[in-house]
């Protein structure tokens, strides 16, 4: 892109000092520490991070813990966050390290690149954060901060615009302080050049340098792809219960929320009476159908519509886990779409 970025460098550090939130992880510069939060603010908002980095934090204090954490503790730690692939690639970069650096975290964005779940932004993150190299994390904040200023059209879904960006930005950050660029960066994109709704050019320490605000067209920009329609998915969803004893079963180890647990379930839509007289051919031996749920859940490609019954039984089948409330609450990690169906509001 034409555009003279070095321009921006002091503006924007400035008003970095001056303005940004005071977030937990930005009082370190531990790679360990940097590292999940980088993980855990991936397709996830500030607010709902700060409890998870604390509790994780808390409970695997570093990338020994972190190796040799038990899976299910893992993903309980993580239940809510979504995506739970992260969670696994943290714990198998984690043994990577332990085996390979003697558990101290690498310095080299080239082998830092290598480990599971670390891709370019992740790398050019921590290391400039952590150890202040130049290497400039891309993330959509950065994106769309870089397309409105330079008003370029490009698609920033193709890689080539995200790498030509990272690029432009190498000479801002050999001149120093790159940790600050990096997160002055993402906090201009995340509070004030937003991802919804019109950006508050006003507060913007860049407007004079932005050739969108002069030309009036950061409305339309970045420009992204148009995105696919989300696939419907109907299904059923059976809360079955003795008591205070709950069935569960855990999910296949491939697909859509691997290896977690969830309520039973199957794959198309029933009325009340259909729903019962299916869960009493299955062997469960309902005794009341006590309260019926309809509930949407949205992933990033499919759209779950769901019909809950809670239904208690008089027979529990091996088939299912069979675990008290308590335990559900502490032990299992069920997946929000689940999960949902034990909160209060239901």
């Amino acid at each position: 892109m034409e555009y003279n970025w070095i321009k921006i460098r002091e503006p924007l550090l400035e008003w970095y000092r001056l303005h940004h939130r005071d977030l937990k992880w930005r009082n370190t510069r531990m790679p360990y520490c940097i590292w999940i939060s980088e993980i855990m603010l991936q397709q996830t908002r500030v607010e709902a991070v700060k409890d998870y980095y604390n509790r994780f934090l808390q409970e695997i204090p570093d990338v020994e813990a972190l190796a040799q954490v038990p899976e299910e503790k893992l993903l309980k730690l993580w239940e809510g966050l979504g995506y739970y692939n992260r969670a696994r690639n943290l714990k198998r970069a984690a043994e990577i390290i332990m085996d390979e650096y003697q558990g101290d975290f690498p310095a080299s964005y080239e082998k830092m690149i290598r480990l599971p779940g670390i891709g370019e932004y992740t790398a050019g993150a921590i290391c400039s954060i952590c150890y202040d190299q130049p290497t400039p994390a891309v993330d959509g904040n950065v994106l769309r901060v870089m397309m409105r200023l330079a008003d370029c059209h490009d698609s920033i879904d193709d890689l080539k615009t995200r790498r030509r960006v990272r690029e432009d930005l190498v000479p801002l950050y050999e001149r120093g302080n790159c940790g600050i660029l990096t997160q002055a960066l993402m906090e201009l994109g995340a509070m004030v050049c937003v991802p919804k709704g019109m950006p508050k050019c006003d507060e913007c320490p860049l407007r004079c340098h932005c050739l969108a605000f002069a030309r009036k067209t950061y409305d339309c920009l970045p420009v992204r792809k148009e995105k696919k329609k989300r696939r419907i998915e109907k299904m059923t969803v059976f809360i079955l219960h003795d008591g205070e004893q709950y069935g569960i079963r855990k999910r296949k180890d491939k697909g859509l929320l691997a290896g977690l647990w969830e309520l039973y379930h199957v794959d198309r839509q029933m009325g009340e009476e259909e729903a019962v007289q299916f869960i009493s051919r299955q062997g469960f031996e309902p005794v009341l159908l006590e309260k019926e749920i309809p509930y949407t859940h949205v992933f990033s490609h499919v759209e779950w519509r769901m019909t809950a019954y809670y239904i208690s039984c008089r027979r529990k089948k091996e088939e299912l886990k069979w675990v008290e409330r308590r335990e559900l609450d502490r032990e299992y990690a069920l997946p929000t779409a689940f999960k949902v169906f034990f909160e209060k509001e239901f």
